[in-house]
């Protein structure tokens, strides 16, 4: 884990200080020749480190210039849900720049930009094999004054790391606490799979959560602070407007110390059936591609990132949300 841990962090260092002419250059001395990488709408799956340095880096370089990588949490771990002899390595902050030039067509403001990231990183024989990455692109929308959505349940804010500082494991962890933690997220799981029990929500989410609780969630829900809010305000609303829910489980999932998290690919299918996020019903089945990242406080959780990618659940609703931003630009 700590060799895992070492490529991904000589592989930002040398990354994050490169100029787009050396982007690929620095990917192919990293990963591996069958590299490939997953993200958000529109790029979603990429084969090279050629194309991820033209189509993702490039554009994004040239928008936010100055970029300084904010870690919040540095995490590793085997995949559970895997015995492949690789190991994951997260990492998640955001990346903050000056915001000089378009991206997908955002305006830019020409002042400093915050972009939430969750990153995830298969290492394999010291190369890594596969990347996941989620930029929240929404809450850059909303920075630079062209929020997608409607008012949102949750609160808009650059979203703070982990209340105890203690999210950043460069050095090796207990593993009998790593292992505590991923149990705690199992049974998290157990929890919450059936969403038809004889209780309350409050009370089903008591089971596995503080009281005291944070969910960070993504640009077009926000965050939410305590359970009886959470409640209100996110989980309670997804299961009244969302139903035939169907989960696929996760392409990985793993913990370190205190912390641990997934993503999906997608994670559940589920269909709006009116209301969620202040949207109509569409009655179409819909992926839903979610990171979720957890600190763990003694034998439940305290706060979760959360990380959708908004732009490609709403597209295969037929909704644009790049296209229609790209015609209203047009049309100034």
């Amino acid at each position: 884990m700590q060799e895992a841990k070492s490529v991904v962090r000589s592989f930002y260092e040398e990354f994050d200080k490169s100029k787009p002419g050396d982007f690929e250059n620095v990917m192919n001395k990293f990963c591996h020749a069958d590299y490939s990488w997953r993200g958000m709408y529109p790029l979603m799956e990429l084969s090279s480190a050629h194309d991820v340095a033209e189509k993702l880096w490039k554009p994004f370089r040239h928008a936010l210039r100055n970029i300084q990588r904010r870690q919040d949490i540095f995490m590793a771990g085997p995949n559970s849900l895997a015995d492949d002899n690789s190991i994951w390595v997260c990492s998640m902050g955001h990346l903050m720049g000056n915001h000089d030039n378009p991206w997908y067509n955002i305006p830019p403001t020409h002042k400093m930009a915050f972009l939430r990231y969750a990153e995830f990183h298969q290492v394999r024989d010291g190369k890594i094999m596969q990347q996941g990455t989620w930029f929240d692109i929404p809450h850059l929308m909303v920075q630079a004054g062209v929020n997608p959505f409607p008012p949102q349940t949750g609160c808009e804010l650059i979203q703070p790391g982990p209340m105890t500082h203690t999210g950043l494991m460069f050095d090796e962890q207990d593993p009998a606490v790593s292992k505590k933690t991923l149990d705690v997220m199992n049974g998290m799981i157990s929890d919450i799979s059936n969403w038809d029990r004889p209780m309350t929500l409050e009370e089903e989410l008591a089971m596995s959560w503080h009281q005291d609780m944070i969910w960070w969630g993504p640009s077009g829900i926000g965050a939410s602070y305590t359970i009886e809010r959470y409640a209100k305000q996110h989980s309670g609303a997804m299961r009244r407007t969302c139903g035939d829910r169907t989960f696929h489980g996760h392409v990985t999932r793993f913990s370190e110390g205190e912390y641990g998290g997934w993503f999906g690919w997608p994670n559940l299918t589920l269909t709006p059936t009116g209301g969620f996020m202040g949207m109509p019903a569409t009655n179409k089945p819909m992926d839903m591609r979610v990171v979720d990242i957890y600190r763990r406080d003694g034998d439940k959780l305290a706060e979760n990132w959360v990380f959708i990618d908004m732009l490609h659940f709403w597209s295969q609703q037929g909704l644009d949300i790049l296209g229609r931003l790209e015609a209203s630009v047009k049309n100034l």
